[in-house]
């Protein structure tokens, strides 16, 4: 439900009403109680969408956005050099391996 700004154009008393939609612009006002209220257009409040598609980074600035890049690429590139070891590693020992073995089947 929204809060409504509200004028009585007899006292200039200002006060705000959280109304439904649907209801009827108030006529008293409560501080002189002439019905002389009248409702006005606000500015209204700011409204954060949740849910998907409608994410409050999706509106960060662009320096956020090219810093948060350069660090997702350094990470690519951390886990990219870590697996090239991985399997450097496993290919030496496993030549290893079938040395050994070849030379144990030789002398029989």
């Amino acid at each position: 439900m929204p809060t409504y700004e509200y004028r009585c154009s007899a006292c200039e008393h200002k006060w705000e009403e959280f109304e439904s939609i649907t209801s009827k612009p108030m006529e008293k006002c409560p501080s002189c109680r002439k019905k002389k209220a009248e409702r006005m257009i606000s500015a209204g409040g700011g409204i954060i969408f949740k849910g998907t598609g409608f994410y409050q980074t999706d509106y960060r600035s662009e320096n956020y956005k090219k810093g948060a890049k350069a660090e997702s690429k350094a990470n690519e590139t951390k886990t990219e050099s870590k697996a090239e070891t991985k399997t450097e590693s496993k290919s030496d020992s496993s030549s290893k391996a079938s040395d050994s073995g070849s030379s144990s089947s030789s002398k029989d």
